[in-house]
């Protein structure tokens, strides 16, 4: 993204929010609205074009009269003529396309147009006409829409969790699970879609000739200090970076599409994660408002019974839902969210699927009796490959909760009874994400590229992965380290160990021991110096005794 684009969104930005447009995602929702409206504008010059080359006319999303709602006729429009078009006639036109555009129709489904001065929205329609989509790629239309959800960082809200994972976070959960073409990808909380649109940007790398790496901290990282990635890397051995592409490659666009599936109660993280999804070039991912975990969620039979290949998530972690509103076909009988939301995951999955799921501390050692229950079937039932503890500041400024990430598959076919899908759990404790996590500034913690255990934690499980998960990486929690040895980073428990300490998945409970040194003070000499500490403080009590009784005389 070049200058000129991030100085016109800059300007809208100020715009709105002196116009009264505050709320981030309220911000960020209405600039949607008219991007959308806008792109749908430009993609009718091509549908026309194919009408009159004879590719028929049943294409058009603006027919006849209905031209008058496409964004080049009502453009020059002011005041609150411009105003009272767009609320009353364009929005509504465009929520009843459920027929000829039914992800339209969905998009604008109760659409509030909350630009409510009129010289605020003429100001913002001519900044976002000046800008060709058309003639942009999906990845700078993507890099818009990302640069645009940052400022999803303003929100004053200990919510925004729930909205956003840090794409540090996000990039090495995608790495992990290795998501490639006909895998179905769902997110079941997808919130702004970051899950879903870092798979698409994965599997574009994946399918390109010559992608592109760049650092996590995004391209201008780079140019802002006047850098190649090879240089970055090599000031930063621990430099975390990504890969992005054409995606020249890949066999079928339209299978990619169809592959994609998101939910999320809120609407407007819906709509936000739709437009997401449209400016990164994928149009037609299934992503619809709904509740994964109720029964009276809006979900459809053919929701309930679909499977997954690839499930990637960080669900909401507090609240519980009434009884009569949790789904009966979840494996707990559990209300809590955190572990709701790990059982529908499970259920999720088709067999041979893996999933990648940020879960707060209590879900891994809680020792209550769904705890445990759902623990020892994912343990039994499931292969846990893996579970990266994560430091306590990682989703700061916004929550300071402990968490840690999940990674577990369903096996292709069930085990045998008796004997347990999983073999050994990998534990890696990962301190420093690339982020402080001491400090906050306007936008977040501050980048610290220098600190970053995430890379050595991909080479590792690279490694584990290579061995067919046979040899996890480090120590058996049982080892003891030689007095004056390193922390290990990472290390492994048999399942037998874990089930006998309740199905824990706490990584800290299966630690190797490191032996402490014995202190090598010969203990005569650390007495008599402790005694001659006890002389001196009595001989100065002595002679405060002394003075106190002669100044009372």
């Amino acid at each position: 993204m070049n200058q000129g684009i991030r100085s016109k969104l800059d300007r809208i930005t100020n715009i709105l929010f002196s116009g009264g447009v505050t709320n981030p995602v309220t911000y960020i929702e209405q600039i949607s609205y008219l991007i959308f409206l806008k792109l749908l504008d430009e993609k009718e010059d091509d549908r026309a074009l194919a009408t009159r080359l004879g590719g028929g006319g049943n294409d058009l999303l603006f027919p006849g009269q209905a031209e008058r709602y496409r964004w080049q006729k009502w453009r020059f429009k002011s005041g609150r003529e411009l105003r009272d078009f767009v609320r009353d006639d364009v929005f509504p036109y465009m929520g009843s396309l459920a027929r000829d555009a039914p992800q339209v129709a969905e998009y604008f489904r109760d659409a509030v147009l909350e630009i409510v001065d009129p010289n605020v929205l003429k100001q913002v329609v001519d900044e976002i006409d000046t800008i060709a989509f058309s003639r942009l790629g999906p990845d700078v239309k993507g890099d818009i829409y990302e640069y645009l959800l940052t400022y999803l960082g303003r929100i004053d809200s200990k919510t925004l969790g729930q909205f956003r994972t840090p794409r540090q976070i996000r990039a090495f959960m995608v790495e992990m699970l290795d998501p490639d073409m006909a895998d179905t990808i769902y997110d079941p909380a997808c919130g702004t879609g970051g899950f879903l649109v870092d798979c698409v940007d994965y599997l574009l790398a994946k399918y390109s000739a010559e992608p592109t790496e760049l650092p996590i901290y995004g391209e201008e990282w780079l140019s802002e200090r006047d850098l190649t990635i090879e240089a970055a890397k090599e000031q930063n051995p621990r430099l975390q970076t990504y890969k992005k592409g054409a995606g020249e490659r890949i066999p079928d666009w339209r299978l990619l599409e169809r592959s994609i599936f998101g939910l999320d109660v809120s609407r407007q993280m819906m709509r936000i994660s739709m437009m997401n999804m449209v400016l990164h070039g994928v149009e037609n991912a299934h992503l619809k408002r709904a509740n994964a975990l109720s029964e009276m969620g809006g979900l459809t039979e053919d929701d309930l019974k679909r499977r997954y290949d690839v499930i990637l998530a960080n669900p909401p972690f507090a609240g519980a839902l009434p009884k009569e509103s949790v789904r009966s076909d979840l494996p707990t009988t559990s209300r809590k969210s955190e572990l709701l939301f790990l059982a529908l995951m499970m259920k999720s999955l088709a067999p041979g699927g893996r999933c990648a799921v940020v879960v707060p501390e209590g879900a891994v050692f809680g020792s209550t009796r769904a705890h445990t229950e759902l623990r020892q079937k994912l343990c039994t039932e499931f292969e846990v490959r893996a579970v990266i503890s994560l430091p306590a500041g990682m989703f700061r400024p916004y929550a300071g909760v402990k968490t840690s990430v999940l990674v577990f598959r369903r096996p292709v076919s069930p085990p045998e009874n008796g004997t347990s899908a999983s073999g050994r759990v990998w534990f890696y404790n990962i301190t420093n994400d690339g982020y402080d996590p001491d400090r906050i500034q306007s936008n977040g913690r501050p980048e610290t590229p220098e600190q970053n255990d995430i890379p050595e934690m991909l080479k590792a499980w690279h490694a584990y992965r290579d061995s067919g998960f046979k040899k996890p990486p480090g120590d058996d929690a049982s080892a003891v380290i030689a007095a004056g040895g390193e922390e290990p980073v990472c290390w492994w428990a048999d399942i037998d160990t874990i089930c006998a300490m309740g199905f824990n998945l706490s990584a800290k409970r299966y630690r190797p021991r490191v032996v402490q040194e014995t202190p090598k003070d010969n203990p005569v000499d650390l007495i008599e110096g402790l005694l001659g500490l006890e002389r001196e403080l009595a001989s100065g009590l002595e002679a405060l005794l002394a003075d106190v009784r002669e100044a009372g005389q």
